[in-house]
């Protein structure tokens, strides 16, 4: 039974660190190279779609500016395209060498908006928790209804999971609040 409470909370951690990456998307107004973590590139001479940072060094040169730096200047326009492509609200321009990538400031009512963004991945991601929580719930009731643990084994792994559970959507809070704050930092 340890190998499952183990198993659940694997199951969590990867709830968690997926939520992390979606909150790294969410544009705040600051550069951040997680912006452009999910764009895809039609690269014409290669003839594919590629990841953009499989073609490229992507840094945030300071608060409200990204800087693309292609390994291979043939595909800078490409990314350009990618970029626009993404709608990510950010508008590429080119000096022939890098791209550079302007974040604009943030309208209250786009704060606002990605507040509500923010807290929907939130509820989502503990939809999620509960889901793991209930698959475990219903393994460890199955095992006491089997015979394969007692009744107070049963009660001892499912406070063990509610603690797990518990605790992990206490880590979503808190992840929610930073990122609620970043966002309505102005």
């Amino acid at each position: 039974m340890d190998e499952y409470l183990e198993a659940m909370a694997e199951d969590m951690t990867k709830a968690h660190e997926a939520l992390i990456a979606a909150l790294a998307k969410i544009r705040t107004g600051r550069a951040s190279p997680a912006l452009v973590q999910g764009v895809m590139v039609h690269v014409a001479s290669y003839g594919t779609a590629m990841p953009l940072n499989q073609l490229a060094t992507v840094q945030a040169a300071d608060a409200r500016l990204l800087v693309i730096t292609p390994w291979d200047k043939t595909t800078l326009t490409d990314i350009e395209r990618g970029i626009i492509a993404a709608d990510l609200g950010l508008n590429p321009s080119s000096d022939g060498q890098i791209v550079r990538l302007p974040v604009p400031a943030l309208t209250a009512e786009r704060r606002q908006d990605l507040v509500r963004q923010v807290r929907r991945s939130g509820e989502e991601m503990k939809v999620r928790l509960r889901h793991v929580r209930r698959e475990y719930n219903d393994i460890f009731k199955d095992a006491q209804k089997d015979g394969d643990i007692s009744e107070d084994e049963e009660r001892r792994l499912l406070g063990k999971v509610q603690v797990a559970t518990d605790a992990a959507i206490s880590k979503v809070e808190v992840a929610l609040g930073e990122k609620e704050a970043e966002v309505l930092e102005v």
